[in-house]
C-alpha cells in the first residue's frame, strides 16, 4: 500500500492519540467521517496500522528504571539465536531486544524497578539461559527523548 499524505495525517494523528474518535479524527484530517473510517480500516488491513496500545508510565506502575544490556553469545548459529529469541520473548521485563551486528550480539531493554530488581532479573534469568557468553549493562542518567511515533514524512 502506498501512503499518500492524507494516509500520513491520518497516520500522525493516531500516533499522538490512538483513542481519537472517527469524527475527531476526520475533522483534524480533513475529510468527512465516512471516507477517514475507510481510509483507518484500509490502514489496519495493510498491517500499517499493527496494533493499538495503551502507553504506560513506568515510573507510576512502579517500573521506573529501564537498563540496556549488551548481550555476547557462546555461537553465531541459527540454534543459538532461536534459542535466546525464544527465551526472550518470555520474559516480561524485556521490552525490546534487538540481535545486532556489530561488537554485541543483542542489545535489550529491560524494565525493572530497581538495581536490585535488575540483579536478580540478571541473576535468575540473563545468566542461566544457554548460549549467553557475556552480559554488559549500560544504566541512563537521564531520558532526553522517547518517542513511539515513526517520523512520517
Amino acid at each position: 500500500m502506498r501512503l499518500d499524505e492524507i494516509d500520513k495525517r491520518i497516520l500522525r494523528v493516531l500516533q499522538r492519540d490512538g483513542r481519537m474518535q472517527n469524527i475527531e479524527l476526520a475533522r483534524e484530517v480533513g475529510l468527512s467521517p465516512s471516507p477517514c473510517l475507510r481510509r483507518v480500516k484500509l490502514l489496519e488491513d495493510a498491517g500499517i496500522i499493527d496494533r493499538y496500545v495503551a502507553v504506560l508510565n513506568p515510573v507510576k506502575a512502579g517500573l521506573p528504571l529501564s537498563l540496556f544490556a549488551r548481550v555476547w553469545l557462546t555461537a553465531q548459529d541459527a540454534e543459538t539465536i532461536d534459542h535466546f529469541i525464544a527465551a526472550m520473548k518470555k520474559l516480561p521485563q524485556v521490552m525490546e531486544c534487538y540481535i545486532m551486528l556489530g561488537e554485541s550480539d543483542a542489545l535489550l531493554r529491560v524494565a525493572v524497578s530497581d538495581l536490585d530488581d535488575y540483579r536478580q532479573f540478571q541473576s535468575t534469568h540473563l545468566t542461566k539461559i544457554n548460549g549467553i557468553q557475556n552480559v554488559k549493562t549500560d544504566v541512563p542518567s537521564e531520558v532526553v527523548k522517547q518517542s513511539y511515533a515513526l517520523p512520517l514524512r
